[in-house]
């Protein structure tokens, strides 16, 4: 765990890390991705969404490859330079918002079949007030998509207690400037999270990484009720 943590330092991190996070992905730096990538495409496309908000799209990967399917995707993200390096791919709509301006205005003012938040749920209250403000970003009680570390996996040598944790960037090759902070959550509080803001579990998947037989991540595929 780590002391004085708040959810303004994970944005604050983000933005000083952002031109390593992209090194990072053109690298493919990251083994894991692999799989989870492939995991998070085939569970939305399995349900066949028309459109989407890609919440936290960073550089935008997903949101260019939804387009790709014919989806009519958008990508949202608090990091000016993320946005500014996915507009530059000429592929897929995205347009700049804190987390904060998506709970508290108008600022996206278009509903969407589904939504979709790709490992990018780091924070704390900022995530719960997120979650709580989506059921009206969608059109007819429709999809929730989120896919995170696997608890189980996630929460390291630490206790199996919810908590502010760091990501020190050990094992990579980019020169990320700032530790990252984020708040483990339990399986369980995952959960009791969904349920209270709304939304009921249609199902999770676990993929699982085929060289460890561990998995790589959780997706929670859940509806508005």
């Amino acid at each position: 765990m780590i002391s004085n943590p708040s959810d303004k330092l994970v944005l604050d991190s983000w933005n000083q890390n952002a031109s390593a996070w992209i090194t990072t992905i053109e690298n493919e730096e990251i083994a894991s991705r692999k799989i989870t990538n492939q995991a998070i495409i085939d569970a939305i496309t399995d349900y066949s969404p028309v459109s989407i908000l890609d919440i936290g799209c960073g550089e935008g990967w997903l949101t260019r490859e939804l387009t790709i399917k014919g989806i009519n995707a958008w990508g949202v993200d608090g990091v000016s330079q993320l946005i500014q390096k996915a507009r530059l791919m000429n592929c897929g709509n995205f347009f700049f918002s804190s987390y904060e301006d998506i709970v508290n205005s108008n600022k996206i003012d278009i509903q969407f079949d589904a939504a979709v938040c790709n490992f990018s749920l780091l924070g704390k209250e900022t995530i719960d007030n997120l979650i709580r403000s989506i059921p009206r970003l969608l059109k007819n009680h429709q999809l929730l998509f989120i896919q995170t570390l696997h608890p189980l996996i996630g929460y390291g040598e630490s206790a199996y207690i919810d908590g502010w944790r760091q990501e020190l960037w050990h094992g990579f090759n980019s020169q990320f400037k700032q530790a990252a902070p984020w708040y483990f959550r339990k399986l369980e509080t995952w959960i009791n999270l969904l349920k209270s803001c709304g939304f009921s579990i249609l199902e999770c998947r676990e993929p699982i990484n085929p060289l460890t037989q561990k998995p790589a991540s959780i997706i929670f595929i859940a509806s508005c009720n």
